[in-house]
């Protein structure tokens, strides 16, 4: 994961310079346009632009909704499993016995236990675009039929319509800790790319350099361990190298007779130009600047790669940046993520539950007291549950399958009615029977909480309008 660092203007650094990790050549074609009609919203929803900011959490694999926020004590062992259910802040409502943490603060959220929707697959793009061909692209993260991630038409929206941060070179649409699915064998999914807007509105993402002493860096991490962007020492260069470096990437490509004015050129040279100007922006390159942190803040998230990214996002919030996801990724082989097919109990025990249970505990508070909830929308999303009941066929270590029809995600901030829990499932978790939540409607809360209509459409190459959400409503009990 780490990278040695260079200093000389060499030819190579001049171009590792102008790609800066930002995706490298964008597609050919001009800049996707949105449709000319207004940001606004129906009347009737409240709270339209609330959210100044957004910050995603996704929890890639999708957890147990039995093991986590919708616990069945009185279930039969088969299905409620090893875990324990305890009280949390918010009378009435159990939560998973390790989760402890989080149930102290789950009265600054709102619990949906009735998320639903047909595919039992690991279906990111439509949980992250609404896309319905789910079943087609998901493995596929150019597919040209994909549709753009929430973040990136954020991104696309606020450089056409003004609609992010003023100050020049920040960022509308991070994620850390890296591209997804970067470290993942072998699969490479989709849901979080820019898709037919342009690669140049994918996600600027970090890389993580540092050591992970336990071989899985969301297990645990070192403390020296920090996120740039770009290569190892982009991040640290002073105003006055990247000024230079400005300067003579100008008159290298002025004087290369590689560079034209074709549309892949220009789309290149603007990714280039923004990204220096990023990198030029002090406020946003700070915010990667964890050592500034106390030592007992950086414990209280938890030295894992999900805890200090959680922080970090937290830091790039408060540079004003528009969009944040942090990805609790694959890494290596499947096994160590949250897909736990087998060793389910071992697993969630040892370290994906406690892992989340520090971090986002900690992000929670940690928002709350410095002024940030009130304006910032959290979800904590993943792309289905698992199935009630255990697979039979590992012996010794049993696991949960893939279960779409049942399961629970989390909200928070923006206005979100503190305490509250949205839909209930049947007894064993399997089934919604009151109050069914599709992914859709989330994405056209947040459209909506960020000021955007979620009815409104843009144009897809040549010419075909495609709608931000195709379906679903504002969920009324989030506003």
């Amino acid at each position: 994961m780490s990278r040695p660092q260079h200093d000389e203007y060499c030819r190579r650094s001049l171009l590792q310079a102008g790609a800066l990790g930002l995706c490298g050549w964008a597609r050919a074609g001009e800049r996707q346009k949105a449709l000319a009609h207004p940001i606004s919203s129906t009347a009737e929803h409240p709270g339209f632009g609330r959210a100044k900011r957004c910050l995603l959490l996704y929890i890639y694999g999708a957890w147990s909704q039995l093991d986590t926020f919708d616990p069945k004590p009185q279930a039969p062992a088969e299905i409620r499993g090893d875990f324990s259910a305890i009280d949390s802040s918010v009378p009435g409502v159990q939560i998973c016995e390790h989760l402890p943490k989080t149930a102290r603060v789950v009265d600054h959220c709102t619990l949906v236990r009735s998320m639903t929707h047909p595919w039992n697959i690991h279906s990111a793009s439509y949980t992250l675009t609404g896309n319905a061909d789910t079943e087609k692209i998901e493995g596929r993260q150019r597919h040209p039929d994909q549709w753009p991630y929430i973040g990136s038409v954020v991104d696309h929206l606020a450089r056409n319509e003004h609609f992010g941060p003023e100050e020049p070179g920040v960022p509308n649409n991070v994620m850390l800790p890296w591209r997804q699915s970067l470290y993942a064998r072998p699969n490479k999914r989709s849901g979080t790319f820019g898709a037919f807007l342009g690669t140049n509105h994918d996600p600027l993402w970090t890389e993580f350099h540092g050591e992970a002493p336990l071989g899985d860096p969301f297990r645990a991490i070192t403390p020296k361990g920090r996120f740039t962007f770009g290569t190892g020492n982009a991040s640290s260069l002073a105003k006055d190298a990247l000024t230079r470096r400005r300067s003579l990437l100008s008159e290298f490509e002025r004087h290369s007779a590689l560079m034209d004015r074709s549309p892949t050129v220009a789309s290149y040279t603007d990714l280039r130009a923004r990204a220096i100007d990023f990198l030029a922006t002090s406020k946003v390159r700070d915010a990667l600047a964890l050592e500034r942190e106390p030592v007992s803040l950086r414990e209280d998230y938890g030295m894992t790669l999900f805890g200090q990214a959680c922080l970090t996002a937290r830091r790039l919030l408060e540079s004003d940046v528009k969009f944040v996801t942090v990805v609790w990724d694959e890494y290596g082989q499947t096994d160590e993520s949250w897909d736990t097919h087998y060793d389910h109990h071992s697993r969630m025990k040892e370290f994906l539950l406690p892992g989340f249970d520090r971090a986002f505990s900690t992000l929670m508070i940690d928002l709350k007291q410095r002024g940030l909830l009130d304006d910032t929308f959290v979800l904590c999303l993943s792309e289905h549950g698992r199935t009630p009941r255990f697979d039979p066929s590992n012996v010794g270590a049993p696991g949960r399958g893939h279960w779409s029809r049942a399961y629970s995600q989390l909200f928070a901030g923006a206005g979100i009615p503190c305490g509250q829990v949205v839909g209930e499932s049947d007894a064993i978790a399997g089934d919604v029977v009151n109050r069914p939540i599709n992914p859709k409607d989330v994405l056209c809360t947040a459209y909506h909480l960020l000021g955007v209509d979620p009815r409104r459409e843009l144009l897809a190459s040549p010419g075909r309008p495609v709608p931000l959400v195709a379906g679903g409503s504002v969920i009324r009990e989030l506003l």
